[in-house]
C-alpha cells in the first residue's frame, strides 16, 4: 500500500486498517511457524503498511 493511499483515509480509517494489519500479521506469523506460509514477503509487506500508518499518524498528531 502505497503512503499516498493512506494519506487519502481518514485517522479513524487508518486506525481501523491498522487493527486489521495486526491481526493479519498475527495470522501470517502463526502460519509461517507452522510451515504453511508460501509468501514469506507478505510479513515484511504487511509490517512496512503498518510502520506507514503509524507513522502518518504520528505526523498528524504533531501538526495539530
Amino acid at each position: 500500500m502505497k503512503a499516498s493511499e493512506l494519506r487519502d483515509r481518514s485517522d479513524d480509517g487508518l486506525r481501523e486498517l491498522e487493527q486489521q494489519l495486526e491481526g493479519e500479521l498475527f495470522r501470517l506469523k502463526m502460519q509461517h511457524q507452522t510451515g504453511q506460509l508460501q509468501e514469506t514477503s507478505r510479513l515484511e509487506e504487511t509490517r512496512r503498511d503498518i510502520a506507514r500508518i503509524k507513522t502518518i499518524l504520528t505526523e498528524r498528531e504533531q501538526e495539530s
